[in-house]
Order: structure tokens, then sequence, then C-alpha cells
């Protein structure tokens, strides 16, 4: 079975269609870039130009960089401000003429890989973080999805922390692995004092440089290691919400419960940071 995802970042929308038996892209992903400013109507401009480069028709599963309820954008730290309040799934649904499922970006690429990746087989608590604009999170425990948590806005140090640790920073601090690696353990350490997971999975484009910078990362009692699906997790995690919704088009507008409660198929100083 295929579905098509999609994922919306704060510099570029990629999808593709997905096999949902294998976890995996069914062809090769297309992606452009997310406009400047990133209103709702430019960036489902840009939505429509990725699932129209395939020819796709049928239903959508789509990521949106903030909390999503019942379809609507909540938050919008990494898009214009304009999104809150939109029904973005709606409105997406109205221009593709078919049944969209919108979800949180990090907690579509957290079901992905608890079901096909880094998370399989895990019951307890599991924390996908995804470093990139900002720092997205998927929290787990017993499998199950603890929806929009939204970690990468924790204060630590008098800092949010995606100020200081999202691979955006990285790159507008010229900051070397070893000086990032050490703002990402601190992060790390603060998550695992509150939530005690047993496992940290790292997303985001910045997994695949993980032999960069997870060997530098020390004192951190749970496993961490970097997402299996690497980027593309969102994209198949987002075709996995649409698949779980199951409804019909012309209720694209009213995302099924399972959208925002997925479960998994399978069971130091403020300026060191």
């Amino acid at each position: 079975m295929n579905v098509f995802g999609v994922d919306i970042g704060g510099s570029g929308i990629k999808g593709a269609p997905v096999d949902l038996e294998r976890g995996d892209l069914a062809a090769e992903r297309h992606k452009v870039l997310t406009p400047h400013p990133a209103t709702p109507d430019a960036v489902l401009d840009g939505v429509c130009e990725v699932i129209e480069h395939f020819g796709w028709s049928g239903p959508v599963g789509a990521t949106y960089p903030g909390v999503v309820v019942d379809g609507a954008a909540r938050t919008a730290a990494n898009v214009d401000k304009a999104w809150i309040g939109v029904n973005a799934a709606q409105k997406l649904a109205e221009r593709v003429g078919a049944p969209v499922t919108l979800v949180n970006d990090a907690d579509a690429a957290g079901i992905a890989e608890l079901r096909f990746g880094a998370g399989r087989g895990r019951t307890g608590t599991v924390i996908l973080l995804t470093f990139g604009t900002g720092i997205g999170s998927a929290v787990f425990t017993g499998g199950q999805l603890v929806p929009n948590t939204e970690l990468g806005h924790l204060e630590l140090h008098g800092h949010e922390a995606e100020e200081r640790a999202s691979t955006r920073a990285k790159e507008e601090g010229d900051l070397s692995w070893q000086h990032w690696a050490r703002r990402v353990q601190k992060y790390l350490a603060h998550v695992e004092m509150l939530f005690s997971p047993e496992l940290f999975i790292i997303g985001g484009g910045v997994s695949r440089k993980a032999d960069k910078f997870l060997p530098l990362i020390e004192g951190i009692q749970a496993e961490v290691v970097p997402a299996q699906l690497r980027n593309n997790a969102g994209i198949v995690g987002g075709a996995m919400a649409a698949a779980l919704a199951g409804r019909p088009a012309d209720s694209a507008s009213h995302p099924h419960p399972a959208a925002t409660t997925l479960t998994t198929p399978d069971p130091g100083s403020a300026a060191g940071f």
C-alpha cells in the first residue's frame, strides 16, 4: 500500500509516495525550498508542487513544524505567524481534492522510527529529537505517543534550547562539531533529568552525520542513537498517519483521533550552553 507523505520544514518541503509495508519511500523524494516569508498560502503552494511532481491523486499525510490539533496549527515558531489558527489540513485537502492528515513533524518522524527504525521493539520511554531549523520532539511510552510535546522550547540556562542547540544555531554560529556536541549534551542531560528515557533517537538532516558528533556526547545514561530513516522519517510518518486516519475524502477537514494520538503498530553557565 502506497500513501503520499510530505514533510514541511523551516528550510525545505519534501515528499514522496511511501510503501507502508516496507516503511520506505516508493520513489526518490522531491524537494522545494520553503518560501520566505513562510505564509500558509505560500507554503501550501510548495506542498502542492511536490505532490503534483508525482502526479499523485489520493490520501496525503503532511507534517507541520509546530503544534497541530484537529488539523489546525496552534504554534508557528519556525514559519510565519499567520499559520496560527489555520486549519491547514482542510485548506490543503480542498486544493488537492483528496483526504489530508496533518501532524506535528517530529511526531510523524517518531512513529516512523518506532515502527520501522531505531525504536522498533522498544516499549519503555523513547524520545526522538529532530535537529534542524529548530528542535522537534516526539515522546513515547509503552509504544504510545504523547503528541505535540515541543521539547525544543525548553529553557536551559536562560536560553530556549533550539536557539542554542539546533542545527541552525550550529550553522549561524559557525560552531565546530565539538562545541555543538557540548550544547547538545547539555540539552540531552536536561531532557533526561525530566523524563528518564531508555532511548534517545537523534533525527533530522544532521542524523546522517551522526559519526561527527554522537561520539563526542558523554554522561547520558540513556542510549543515544541516530535515526535509521534519517531525514525521510517525517515523510514516512506522515504517510503512516494518513493511513491510520483511514477516513473518507469528504471528512478531510476532520482528522481522525489517530492523527493526533498515534500508537505504533509494534509493541554549565549560560554562556556555555
